[in-house]
Formats: C-alpha cells, sequence, structure tokens
C-alpha cells in the first residue's frame, strides 16, 4: 500500500479548507435566531456523521453556500440536537428544509447532485449564480 504524499494530502486539504466555512452550523439554541428570523432564505441540511447521502452532498451543499450569496445554507447534526429535528418531524436524512419568513416553504429529500439541488432551489437563487446544466 503506497501513501499519498505530503503535497497530495496539502493539496487535498486546501481544497477542502477553501470551501469550509460556506455554510453555517445551527443548534436547536440558535436555530430560531439563525433560521427562522434570517432575512435570507435558508436551506437547513438535517445530516449526521454516519449518514453516507449525507457526506455526498455536503461538497455540494458547500459550493452552493459559496457560489449564492442570496441564500444561507445551514447544517444541523441530527444526533446532537434531537429537539428541531422531532419538531419538524425530520424521518429520513439527508432532509432538506428551505425556511423563509420562520416557515418552511420547501423540503427536499435525499442525496442529489449538485446541478439538481438547484434546480430545485431555484425559486430561491439569482440568475447570477451559475445554475449547471448537468445533472
Amino acid at each position: 500500500m503506497t501513501r499519498a504524499s505530503p503535497h497530495v494530502r496539502t493539496s487535498v486539504e486546501q481544497r477542502r479548507t477553501a470551501m469550509a466555512g460556506a455554510t453555517i452550523k445551527v443548534t436547536d439554541a440558535d436555530f430560531e435566531e439563525k433560521v427562522l428570523k434570517s432575512d435570507k432564505p435558508v436551506l437547513v441540511d438535517f445530516w449526521a456523521e454516519w449518514c453516507g447521502p449525507c457526506r455526498m452532498i455536503a461538497p455540494s451543499l458547500e459550493a452552493i453556500a459559496a457560489e449564492h450569496d442570496e441564500i444561507v445554507i445551514a447544517k444541523l447534526n441530527i444526533d446532537q440536537n434531537p429537539a428541531i429535528t422531532a419538531k419538524y418531524g425530520v424521518m429520513s436524512i439527508p432532509t432538506m428544509n428551505v425556511y423563509q419568513g420562520g416557515e418552511v416553504v420547501k423540503t427536499i429529500v435525499g442525496a442529489k447532485p449538485k446541478a439538481a439541488l438547484e434546480r430545485d432551489l431555484a425559486d430561491f437563487l439569482s440568475a447570477k449564480g451559475s445554475v449547471s446544466k448537468e445533472a
């Protein structure tokens, strides 16, 4: 078994770091403030560490967050935040709820490619962001 060179590892870490931080973390304690009282629409990704499909969509959500400042992309770990998860009846993950004006206005369930997520979010994204044609 060969090990990745330090340069490859650093390159991967740099890409992760460059993308990381575009999404925000929300909890049971700050959900009302960060999500329900937001001036912008907020997509909340209900996820867990052990969820493979959740990990698959994470880079797409990071990219959408970095490319579109007209929507906030937030992540809520269901294992650490059971109250909000139960309140909104999240039964399977990944589930992504879009909140606007304190209400759920759209629900997306399941892992999808970035282009499909952007299509699902078209009503909340401005035309200035690039919507990929790939499915």
